[in-house]
């Protein structure tokens, strides 16, 4: 049976071991809630109910979500970072788990049908070498001695060795290590962190172990990300600077931020919480970084290294930069790209489409997935500007 007493301390330690783990962010992540599985039977809904607030989705290549768990193995920890709910010294109830306690509790929930994916992270005790040690006997376990071959994100801890981040690359679908934030403010704020090689080293590392296993016999494909977090005082041009090294020299598929919101008992507690809207915006200028063919230095940044919240950086490049309408019939990719409301694939469709016929109206593009609101005032159809029929297409 999954649920009697005998389980009770588990589910309470794992409880209090995925507090605050929804600042850790992994793909398209959402809450829980906003679906449950049709799986649920009602032995299993009783637990269901007390994980609900630690389940989250993630998506997969391909455009698959799955339920994922996401937890510490120990929220005890040894750094004392002025931004964290789990730092040294805050007063709250502290838990920790054993590798293979972890390992049997997840699967435990895995066979429920409950979730596919573990999200694994956790507190620094005893340095980052032995803290890493533990999350991999954790995936070992999973992986070798219980059979789980599903999704696997592990964090990489700070100063892990080669060795380690080579091994955790085998294990996993999914590696990371929080970058945090430029190193002057890591110095003030995190200053056990603030040693470049600390927390860049091993994000090299995890990147030449995942070229090796993906050239290798299995052509095995792992993903690597990275998180930020926003509104210390830093400006949007040092993240997306680094955002841009990231993507274009280490290969990561995904960066992340996380708008700061203040946690009480930290010294950060009176500081005022990030606008939300300025981690979307940031995101948006990465992905033009990441999908788009944009460079750094096309970014849309005003003069104080900041990114316009008012609106989206794509539409701001071009309200700047985009003087005559973009005729869609002869365009190239790259330029379709440059256009607010066409990405990738509109832009593929867009190429393909126009092989086997001339595009004339906006009707055309709509059915192949443009956003022609935004797009309508860069284009010409046929050599027209199609603004006056906007009012027929709705």
């Amino acid at each position: 049976m999954f649920y009697n007493k005998s389980n009770m301390d588990w589910l309470e330690k794992l409880s209090l071991l995925s507090q605050e783990t929804g600042l850790e962010l992994d793909e398209e992540s959402s809450g829980w809630r906003e679906a449950s599985p049709a799986c649920y039977t009602a032995r299993t809904f009783g637990v269901a109910s007390r994980l609900l607030d630690h389940i989250s989705y993630v998506t997969l290549r391909g455009g698959q979500k799955i339920p994922v768990l996401k937890v510490l193995l120990t929220s005890a920890c040894e750094y004392d970072c002025a931004y964290c709910p789990f730092r040294a010294g805050r007063d709250f109830r502290r838990a920790t788990f054993e590798p293979e306690e972890l390992a049997r509790a997840f699967l435990q929930i895995y066979q429920a049908g409950l979730v596919k994916g573990l999200f694994l992270s956790s507190g620094v005790t005893g340095g980052g070498v032995r803290t890493q040690d533990r999350l991999i006997a954790t995936a070992e376990i999973l992986r070798h001695r219980l059979g789980f071959q599903g999704y696997l994100h592990l964090k990489l801890m700070p100063g892990a060795e080669a060795a380690q981040v080579e091994r955790a690359v085998a294990l996993a679908s999914r590696v990371s290590i929080n970058l945090e934030m430029p190193a002057t403010y890591l110095q003030q704020l995190a200053p056990r962190k603030a040693p470049g090689s600390v927390l860049l080293q091993p994000l090299r590392q995890a990147y030449q172990a995942a070229q090796n296993l993906q050239s290798g016999p299995g052509h095995r494909r792992v993903s690597l990300s990275t998180q930020f977090v926003v509104g210390i005082g830093e400006t949007d041009a040092e993240l997306l600077r680094t955002t841009a090294y990231l993507y274009k020299q280490l290969g990561l598929s995904r960066v992340y931020y996380s708008a700061f919101h203040p946690i009480a008992q930290t010294p950060l507690e009176d500081h005022s919480p990030e606008n939300p809207v300025r981690a979307l915006r940031l995101y948006q200028a990465s992905f033009l970084l990441r999908d788009y063919g944009f460079a750094f230095e096309e970014l849309p940044l005003g003069s104080d290294g900041r990114l316009d919240l008012a609106v989206d950086p794509k539409t701001a490049w071009a309200q700047r930069y985009i003087n005559h309408p973009l005729e869609v019939n002869r365009a190239s990719r790259e330029e379709l790209l440059r256009i607010p409301g066409i990405g990738p694939k509109s832009a593929l469709a867009i190429i393909r489409a126009r092989r086997l016929t001339r595009l004339r109206d906006l009707r055309q593009l709509r059915q192949l997935g443009v956003n022609v609101n935004r797009a309508a005032p860069y284009l010409l159809l046929d050599g027209r500007h199609p603004e006056q029929q906007l009012t027929f297409i709705f």
